[in-house]
């Protein structure tokens, strides 16, 4: 078959190392809580062949790129329906995935931060993701408060998901190499998908501190908070990059109680 040709507008750097796929593939820990496995990009097939191989999971693939599609159509004729030509961030869960659902790619580090808030979006049905970033936004995904990296992206995930940094890749085995060190991440959701507070109160909070970083919460959060009923709460006194996920809860919970 005619190899595809990576394009640059989508992004696309395909990984040539069949240890590395062998090693994604193999983070992905499937079993009792689910059974349906989403691979994003596929490409040429180097992760799907080891996704398909595993006989009990249920393998979907999506790809945006037609000629990547059509290759895979004859690259594997038993997937049927189950090889979809879409862009996966207009995707309908619903309409593919009955029940609890992985994710797994080699994702095009021009939307990985979409392809990010994708998965918060369909946290009650995405429990796990495993997949290939920018090392960079690998790093934010999994920093900690009080570090440069920590922003708006690493709270919402850190509030929903374990993150674990797998491993670092360097660009010598992808086709074309990208200018970056790439890294694999896993993403394990918490038993609830759900916060102990009023979820959307609380990511406007994170929003608003986040997008005034250098100010301190009492001055970025001005349009949400009661200021004469909350002058004494020392957490308004931080910056939002030194709050915790326990914190911005804690918070968000201050600022009903105090309105």
């Amino acid at each position: 078959m005619t190899l595809v040709r990576a394009k640059k507008h989508l992004g696309q750097h395909f990984l040539t190392d069949k240890n590395i796929a062998a090693k994604i593939v193999d983070s992905l820990r499937p079993g009792s809580v689910y059974n349906q496995v989403l691979e994003v990009g596929p490409g040429m097939g180097i992760l799907s062949d080891f996704l398909l191989e595993k006989p009990k999971l249920e393998v979907s693939l999506i790809d945006i790129d037609t000629e990547s599609y059509e290759y895979l159509q004859k690259k594997y004729p038993a997937l049927g329906k189950k090889l979809i030509n879409a862009d996966f961030l207009e995707m309908d869960f619903g309409a593919y995935f009955n029940g609890p659902l992985g994710i797994i790619g080699n994702f095009p580090y021009n939307i990985s931060s979409q392809i990010l808030f994708k998965v918060l979006d369909n946290r009650q049905q995405v429990v796990e993701v495993v997949g290939m970033f920018q090392k960079e936004v690998a790093e934010r995904c999994n920093s900690k408060p009080g570090s440069k990296e920590y922003g708006i992206l690493s709270v919402f995930l850190q509030a929903y998901y374990k993150v674990e940094y797998l491993f670092t890749v360097k660009a010598g085995v992808f086709n074309p190499p990208p200018k970056v060190l790439s890294a694999v991440i896993r993403l394990t959701r918490n038993q609830t998908a759900q916060l102990d507070c009023d979820e959307k109160l609380f990511w406007q909070v994170v929003k608003a501190g986040f997008n005034q970083r250098r100010k301190t919460l009492r001055n970025a959060l001005s349009s949400l908070i009661n200021k004469e009923k909350m002058t004494e709460e020392p957490l308004l006194d931080l910056r939002a990059e030194r709050l915790s996920v326990d914190d911005f809860v804690k918070l968000t919970n201050m600022i009903i109680a105090n309105r």
